[in-house]
């Protein structure tokens, strides 16, 4: 055990040196080839920060990625269709950064690049089950495997609204998933490469995107978010639901977030992508927190999630639902007083907003 956690920290190590040295050269890239973020007011102050920041930090995740697996992967069929896929998923990522694209054509590369995992790789959600019963997908089992990847392609980038947040929330994810596999004995294996690599690319890129960010992942963050979704196909041994149930639970805050959004953007007759203000940290920042606060804030939510999975894998079941009761009462409370649904308290809106244009001074 205590070799398997020493290789586990040299693959983070080494993956975290080769992000964090490719941030810089990053930097210098999107700023020489103009893939920028400029703060832009038409957008109804969305934009928090103020300056002129260079993007593409996606892309250097991805180098790092590329490196981890040339030390420490291995060839196979579903590792060729990792990286076939992760490849279209930056590839679009990088031309959305130099150029705006449509929602639409992002939409459909995306599930190209899931298709790859399904039809390729053969990585498939095909049946599940739960309290004495069994579900067999059948022929939906392909449909809904690449829905599947194409949704947590696209939550990290819906919630990457501030600095560190979604490499934050990404590193959670991939500690859990570790502390989780070498727990269980599973070094070694595909899904825990994966992980370890992920994890000290991603905390690369955090290095250079706490705030205040010196780089952005730009729309390359989706690549984050896809190798979320086949990790967590990876990590679902067997039809229990619990199995699955477990890895999705660590990504409770931008599943919630996203939630809560297409909710809210009905109920104000808007498409449910239409992009506004009224998220989870926009919330926080109309309650005067600071963006550092406000991101450290959230990481404590997403932290309870990730101390739930664990608890209820390899602790006590017990100890685990009750730090999900704890999670269901915070959720609960804070769409009673916050506008992150309803506009009901219409002071507590204006406060957001309030907040909001200060920043932009």
């Amino acid at each position: 055990m205590k070799l398997q956690l020493l290789s586990a920290v040299r693959i983070v190590l080494v993956t975290f040196l080769f992000s964090a040295v490719f941030m810089f050269l990053m930097r210098k890239l999107a700023t020489h080839i103009g893939a920028v973020d400029i703060p832009r007011s038409e957008e109804g102050n969305r934009h928090i920060h103020k300056k002129i920041t260079p993007k593409m930090g996606g892309l250097g995740i991805f180098l790092a990625f590329l490196m981890g697996y040339m030390f420490f992967g291995e060839q196979s069929i579903r590792m060729n269709s990792i990286l076939i896929g992760s490849f279209i998923i930056v590839l679009i990522g990088m031309f959305d950064d130099i150029k705006p694209i449509k929602n639409s054509y992002r939409f459909l590369v995306h599930i190209a690049a899931a298709s790859v995992i399904v039809f390729y790789g053969g990585i498939l959600l095909d049946n599940i089950s739960a309290f004495g019963f069994s579900l067999n997908f059948g022929i939906l089992s392909y449909p809904i495997t690449i829905l599947f990847i194409v949704a947590c392609t696209d939550i990290i980038d819906l919630i990457d609204g501030l600095d560190g947040l979604s490499g934050g929330i990404c590193s959670i994810f991939y500690l859990t998933i570790a502390i989780i596999g070498l727990y269980q004995g599973r070094f070694g294996t595909l899904v825990m490469t994966l992980t370890l690599i992920m994890l000290g690319s991603t905390l690369g890129f955090l290095l250079h995107n706490f705030h205040p960010a010196k780089i952005f992942a730009g729309d390359c963050v989706t690549f984050m978010g896809f190798i979320i979704g086949v990790i967590t196909l990876l990590e679902f041994k067997g039809p229990a639901l619990i199995s699955f149930f477990v890895p999705v639970t660590i990504l409770g805050i931008p599943i919630l977030d996203t939630f809560f959004a297409i909710i809210r953007r009905l109920l104000k007759g808007q498409p449910p992508f239409q992009a506004d203000k009224g998220h989870l940290h926009h919330q926080l920042l109309g309650m005067n927190f600071s963006q550092t606060v406000t991101v450290l804030i959230i990481y404590g939510i997403d932290l309870l999630f990730a101390a739930a999975s664990i608890c209820f894998t390899i602790i006590d079941p017990v100890i685990g639902e009750i730090i999900y009761i704890i999670i269901f009462i915070i959720v609960i409370w804070f769409v009673l007083h916050t506008s992150i649904i309803s506009e009901k308290n219409p002071k507590f809106t204006d406060k957001i907003k309030r907040k909001l244009r200060l920043k932009k001074k």
